[in-house]
């Protein structure tokens, strides 16, 4: 009686095909998890795709139509991806651009009196000027100087306004007539029934920058310090 050693057999058939069994399979495994470990690249897809040939089945090999259909989807893939780094690259240069543009054209502010978001006035012997931002017609709008203690040193009654930007003057004096230090004095704004009202300090524009993504572009403006150029609220 004959024996037919089975697992020979089928190692050497196996070999016909290329097959390697649990190597292979380990081959691809690792393949797999390394090409997970990371984006997906032009190089991981064929490491992939690589590792899946050599351990399918070779009594059932992949369908053609399959394989095909897994290049075509990459290739769809790899030309959005360029797609996307393309108009990334486009928009960054298009806004660097534009930021360029923006600094160069704010140039012309320089030496401009402008009125700008501030709740502080830097006295130093010279009249200041800013503005009230009356949000509603007000029978009667009061301005508040305080100095550094936070004691009140004049009160300039505006009367009555219109919505807008009421305008006033301080010629750095006291409610007595007196001349003050010079320094930072804080100043506060209220209608006749006591809503608070936004503050503007007017100051002269000595230099135009650019402070980053997060600030943009900006103006150095005498007495205030940096100021955002969206915040300018007047330009004189």
């Amino acid at each position: 009686m004959t024996t037919i050693n089975t697992n020979t057999t089928n190692s050497a058939g196996a070999a016909g095909y290329g097959y390697s069994g649990t190597s292979s399979t380990s081959s691809g495994t690792s393949s797999l998890s390394g090409a997970l470990g990371s984006s997906m690249s032009q190089a991981d897809f064929l490491q992939l795709l690589t590792a899946q040939l050599q351990a399918q089945d070779p009594t059932n090999p992949m369908d053609n139509t399959q394989f095909v259909s897994q290049l075509a989807q990459f290739s769809q893939l790899a030309s959005t991806q360029s797609l996307n780094t393309t108009v990334s690259n486009l928009s960054s240069q298009v806004a660097s651009a534009m930021q360029t543009s923006q600094v160069l054209g704010s140039v012309g502010l320089v030496g401009r009196n402008v009125l700008v978001p501030s709740d502080n006035l830097s006295y130093a012997g010279s009249a200041l000027g800013g503005a009230v931002g009356v949000t509603n017609a007000s029978s009667d709008v009061q301005l508040v100087i305080k100095d550094g203690s936070g004691k009140e040193v004049r009160t300039i009654d505006l009367g009555a306004q219109q919505a807008g930007l009421a305008k006033f003057s301080w010629d750095g004096t006291d409610d007595s007539g007196n001349p003050v230090p010079a320094g930072t004095y804080s100043i506060t704004a209220a209608d006749q029934s006591g809503n608070a009202l936004s503050t503007y300090a007017s100051g002269s524009v000595s230099g135009v920058g650019y402070g980053g993504s997060s600030v943009g572009t900006y103006v150095q403006v005498n007495g205030v310090g940096g100021v955002p150029l969206s915040s300018i609220a007047q330009i004189n």
